[in-house]
This record gives C-alpha cells, sequence and structure tokens, in this order.
C-alpha cells in the first residue's frame, strides 16, 4: 500500500471512531436521563413507632380572620342587669331629682325630658311613677312581694321565687342603675297587663326608641330576661341602640349576645 493510501486509511480509522465514540456519549447520557427519575422514588413511609416529616411539620398557624373576635367591652348605657347577672356591688350613679322628686342617672335625664315632653304634646298624660332605687329600697319592696305570696300561703323558697319574676331580686333590678323607669297613665296607674291599652303607653311603645328607650319586659320575651311582661317598664340604652333594638324587634339581652359584647349572660342564664 502507497504512502498516500495508507494515510487515506487513517483519516477514514479516525473518522470512523470519532463517530463511534460520539453515538457512544449520547447513548450514555440517554440511558442516565431514563434511569434517573427511578432513582428518585419516595422513600418508604416511617413504621408506626416513629413520627413521619409531615407529622414533625407545625401546623400552620390559623388566619386571623379566621380567629374568633375577642368581646365587646359593653359600655355604661348597655350594661346588663338580670337575674343571672346581679351587680357587683350597689350602683350610685350621678343622679338629677325630677320635679316629683323621683331621680334618674344625669346622663339620660335630657332625652327623658324630650321623650315625655313629646308624649304631653299628642295630648297624652303619662307619670313616672317609678326610677332610680337604692339598694335598700329594692329590698324593701321584695320583702314586701314575698310576704303577699307567704300570705297566700306559699313556702318561703316558692313565694321568693316567685316574687322574683314580679320584683327584682335586690341587686338584680335595673332601677339600682338609675336608667330604668316605670311610666303609667293618669288615668290607669295600676302595673298589670291592662297598662298596654292606654295611650300613653300604646304611643311609648311605638316612640321611646326615637329617644333612647326600650319596653324593656316584652310579652314574648319572659324565657330570655327573667321578668314577666311588663308594658310600663322602659330602659335607657342610648338612642342609636335603641333603634336597632326596636327595628330588629329583640330584648337587651339578645342584642348584646348578637352584637357580642362581654358579660351577657352567665353559664347558667338562658341562651338568647
Amino acid at each position: 500500500m502507497t504512502p498516500r493510501k495508507q494515510r487515506r486509511y487513517r483519516r477514514r480509522r479516525k473518522t470512523a471512531w470519532s463517530l463511534w465514540a460520539t453515538i457512544l456519549v449520547l447513548a450514555v447520557v440517554l440511558l442516565v436521563l431514563l434511569i434517573l427519575p427511578r432513582s428518585e422514588e419516595k422513600k418508604p413511609p416511617a413504621s408506626s413507632g416513629s413520627l413521619g416529616a409531615d407529622e414533625l411539620t407545625p401546623s400552620p398557624a390559623v388566619p386571623s380572620a379566621l380567629e374568633p373576635s375577642p368581646p365587646r367591652e359593653t359600655p355604661w348605657n348597655l350594661t346588663l342587669v338580670n337575674t343571672w347577672r346581679p351587680l357587683a356591688e350597689e350602683a350610685e350613679p350621678e343622679t338629677v331629682t325630677l320635679t316629683n322628686g323621683l331621680k334618674v342617672d344625669e346622663r339620660c335625664y335630657e332625652d327623658l325630658q324630650e321623650m315625655m315632653d313629646a308624649c304631653r304634646a299628642e295630648g297624652l298624660t303619662p307619670v313616672i311613677c317609678s326610677a332610680y332605687r337604692d339598694r335598700e329600697t329594692q329590698e324593701r319592696l321584695f320583702e314586701k312581694e314575698v310576704k303577699r305570696w307567704l300570705d297566700k300561703g306559699w313556702s318561703q323558697e316558692d313565694a321568693e321565687t316567685e316574687a322574683g319574676t314580679v320584683v327584682a331580686v335586690p341587686g338584680t333590678s335595673e332601677h339600682e342603675l338609675g336608667l330604668a323607669i316605670d311610666i303609667v297613665d293618669i288615668k290607669n296607674q295600676l302595673l298589670d297587663e291592662s297598662q298596654e291599652r292606654t295611650a300613653v303607653q300604646q304611643w311609648l311603645m311605638a316612640h321611646s326608641w326615637e329617644y333612647g328607650f326600650i319596653l324593656r319586659y316584652p310579652t314574648d320575651k319572659s324565657e330570655v330576661t327573667g321578668i314577666i311582661y311588663e308594658p310600663w317598664h322602659y330602659r335607657y340604652v342610648g338612642r342609636e341602640e335603641a333603634e336597632r333594638i326596636y327595628t330588629a324587634d329583640l330584648c337587651l339581652e339578645e342584642y348584646l349576645a348578637r352584637e357580642g359584647y362581654a358579660s351577657t349572660v352567665s353559664d347558667s342564664g338562658p341562651k338568647p
């Protein structure tokens, strides 16, 4: 073989080897790509005696939007006093004396005067027969009511229970707040259900909320309030709150619970 042919042969052979080397490299790369995903299989689950990775990961915090809101502080005008939530101590509000000698919390005085003036402007004759009472007065009224039932032959326990539905047990009366008033028609001053048929009560039931007062013990809320229907007992809560309570047809307990106020009813009380 001539030198020229030898050189040509060596070039072809070198080219062939280069081609086979390239093919071999590509084959290896392809093989690695096919095998690699299989090698990343998930580890077997942890045995029952140990915790897996997921179990060791702390639970994410509850989003703030889902966390329950803290109870709202109850303002003075919405203070709740009932059978299940007595006053911690005797209330001593700053009072104003009315023309008939009775007293009310000075913070409700202006609205009370406007309401009474508006009622009289309709040709009606409202009379405030009870307002702020100190603890001693409330105790005297309660004992008088208990005696009435004892005279009927009731036991002491039953007499006190029944008396408590008519006259609030001392410490559980709104009158001790100075925010509650009893209003009657001068033509009918009986504290019974006949009061609702008087012109004065019909006007008050329709308009008292406009001046910040609500009918505190409605006819269909006795199980919630713990007090019998009293179509003469009005409670000051402020004009804005009174409108909401009146529009929603709620009693005070129900309204406070709905709005999320703190200290609405105790665990032993009714559920509004």
